[in-house]
């Protein structure tokens, strides 16, 4: 507890007087040289002279000095008073004046406590030592004009507790301080790795201090580290902390900020590796039909390794028979078990440029429950009955039996959609389907995908992936419409799951038979309402469809998961989730997800802004988007990133303007991105 010092009345002041008064948490010993209205000009032990108000003193010793003496004899006299108060406090037991009042608790004035102390014949240097020991020593009394009040036990520890940790944080400063100034200074990037616990505590707080700034826990300790180490700049600290291997330079701070686990734990890879192994070869029973002689084929990215959708398309004739083919994750997962409930800690894999943090151990998201070429899985079959114009006639969903028999990137399919019939039919499928929603009210937005590539070299490539592509295209409507029909079928046996809405745009910019400009496009998905999750079917107007989920990717969504195992339910595979329940996991699952979209998000403009960093002072082709109150708001479409454009002379600009802007600036690690008319 912080106690300020009272404030001591005294009556008329005299010259000559040697009294003392409290500046800057240190008593000071002084003689009064002049006196008028009780404002005093006082010489101090320090040779200087100072004035103050008579009320400010906190001690007046009776007796005086003779002001004829000379000003060097009056400083020494001060200096040798000083020291001999200050020698007395050794002769004060505080703690032992406490354990003997504090039964009492009643007011103890100044004269009184002297003679406590100092039983025979105390003088005014007594009284003044006393002072010093108490204010010293603020644990076990407190302090007013009144004199002394000696604390309860349970204040005396509470007070005893704080000023050990002020202690310790003083501790933490000065000799946290000194190390950071050596580290900084040191020729060698290394820290000896063998570190010691007060070091590791160290960098724990400076690292925290430097990558969050004024969010961190830790920020003021940190910076008075970094006072008490001569240092103005957290980036200093950052760069000998990169230097010295404790921190990358491409720290990703969001997996800090939201807690973001990166591994599994030891009982987690353990249940894991016991699942792969005890299922291998067991698919049997629970009257799965089998399809393994179907040609399915899964369409995905060229790094996918965690296959949990994929395809098979039949012609019969008037119609065809479309199969979308889920992997059946709750199959091997076991509701409520170890490995489902550090899914559900986790919500969802995280797809980054540098790091992939998966939902599932690898061991099951890449091999026991993805589709694999040539395996043998365990699915969820949604097989629709289309009529060539792509409406469907009928639907059934069903657990089963698939291998796949070819695995096909979204390359692959680009180079035979023309000539490969199956991918030829599928993509016809997926333009009238699309052509079906529109109809019915869907807002299609149309924008490209930004690739960003980081080779082992820490070289980065950033380029535009077209999502209109046929491979693209048809993989997107084949999952639109099976999640359609998922939702069709819960809503259908009056099942409760996690069904996405969405109300009407606030306003369209292009019509519904018209793809839009990019400027329309990117200025319309602003315009889009928020999407609403609830465990009842209602009408999601951006696609177009009266009920919609999402239950495709169970490998690498929680909430495709749920979904599924509501399916599996219905199916008689297990048992189900209530309403109850799924509102539960929605309102528990919302934020998380929410914080993953922006760490995905955030990660991928980093690394532009890394790659950027390499263009400072190239032209780059800029739309305009709106005036600002003071710049405006551009995006560059090579990189879909939007950034301000401060104001040129003589120059006004409309949105969907296109102009051509120069890279003036850029900092990843500070989120800056500066450019200028070019």
């Amino acid at each position: 507890m912080t106690l300020a010092w009272p404030a001591v009345m005294f009556g008329c002041m005299e010259t000559g007087n040697i009294v003392e008064y409290i500046d800057r948490h240190k008593i000071t010993c002084a003689v009064v040289l002049e006196a008028k209205d009780q404002r005093l000009r006082l010489l101090t032990e320090t040779n200087r002279e100072v004035k103050f108000s008579a009320n400010r003193l906190s001690h007046r010793c009776k007796s005086g000095l003779d002001l004829s003496m000379g000003r060097d004899k009056l400083v020494k006299i001060l200096k040798e008073t000083a020291d001999k108060r200050n020698a007395l406090i050794n002769h004060i037991n505080i703690k032992e004046l406490w354990e003997i009042l504090n039964t009492e608790q009643e007011w103890i004035d100044l004269a009184t406590m002297t003679e406590f102390c100092f039983p025979n014949n105390p003088t005014s240097d007594h009284e003044s030592a006393v002072l010093r020991a108490f204010f010293g020593n603020r644990t076990y009394f407190k302090f007013n004009a009144d004199g002394f009040f000696p604390y309860t036990k349970e204040q005396v520890e509470i007070i005893a507790k704080r000023a050990k940790e002020a202690a310790q944080r003083d501790r933490m400063i000065e000799s946290g301080g000194a190390w950071l100034n050596r580290i900084v200074n040191q020729k060698a990037n290394t820290i000896d790795p063998n570190l010691s616990e007060t070091v590791s505590e160290y960098i724990k707080i400076l690292k925290s201090c430097v990558l969050f700034q004024k969010e961190s826990p830790h920020y003021a300790l940190g910076q008075a580290m970094l006072a008490r180490a001569g240092i103005d700049s957290a980036d200093v600290v950052f760069q000998a902390l990169v230097k010295a291997g404790m921190i990358d330079a491409n720290e990703n701070v969001d997996l800090y900020r939201y807690e973001i686990p990166t591994t599994f734990s030891d009982e987690v890879w353990q249940h894991a590796t016991e699942l792969t192994h005890s299922n291998r070869g067991i698919l049997t029973g629970n009257n799965r039909k089998d399809l393994t002689g179907l040609p399915v084929i899964t369409i995905d990215g060229q790094a996918t390794l965690d296959f949990d959708d994929a395809l098979s398309i039949e012609d019969q004739g008037d119609h065809y028979l479309l199969g979308v083919h889920i992997a059946d994750v709750g199959h091997f997962i076991q509701k409520d078990g170890i490995i489902d409930r550090n899914a559900f800690s986790r919500v969802s894999s995280i797809y980054m440029p540098d790091q992939k943090i998966p939902m599932l151990p690898p061991c099951l998201a890449e091999d026991l429950c993805s589709l694999k070429s040539g395996e043998v899985r365990p699915v969820i079959s949604i097989m629709a009955k289309l009529h060539p114009s792509a409406k469907v006639v009928d639907y059934e969903i069903f657990p089963s039996l698939i291998r796949v028999k070819s695995q096909l990137t979204y390359y692959d399919v680009n180079l035979v959609a023309k000539d490969n019939k199956e991918i030829a039919v599928l993509f016809d499928i997926a333009k009238k389907f699309r052509q079906r929603r529109l109809a019915e009210g869907a807002i299609q937005i149309t924008l490209p995908d930004i690739n960003v590539w980081i080779d082992n070299t820490d070289e980065i490539t950033v380029n535009h992936i077209n999502r209109e592509s046929p491979g693209r295209m048809l993989v997107a409507e084949t999952m639109i419409l099976a999640n359609w029909l998922m939702a069709s079928f819960l809503a259908k046996h009056d099942v409760a799951t996690i069904y996405r809405s969405q109300a009407g745009p606030r306003k369209r910019l292009y019509k519904k038979d018209e793809q839009g400009t990019l400027f329309q496009n990117y200025m319309q998905r602003k315009l889009l309402s928020r999407f609403v999750l609830g465990h009842k079917p209602e009408h999601h107007t951006g696609l177009g469809l009266n009920a919609y989920t999402t239950a495709t990717s169970p490998i690498r969504k929680y909430f495709d998961l749920v979904t599924q195992r509501q399916i599996r339910a219905v199916l008689g595979l297990e048992s189900f989730y209530t309403s109850e329940e799924i509102e539960h996991i929605i309102q528990l699952l919302k934020q998380p997800m929410s914080n993953i979209a922006k760490i995905q998000h955030n990660r991928q403009r980093y690394w532009i802004l890394k790659y950027l960093e390499t263009r400072i002072g190239q032209k780059e082709e800029a739309i305009v988007l709106y005036k600002k109150r003071n710049s405006y708001l551009v995006l560059l479409p090579e990189y879909m990133l939007e950034c301000d454009l401060p104001p040129s002379a003589g120059l006004n600009l409309n949105p969907e303007d296109l102009i051509q802007v120069t890279i003036q600036h850029v900092n990843a690690r500070k989120d800056v991105l500066y450019v200028f008319m070019g």
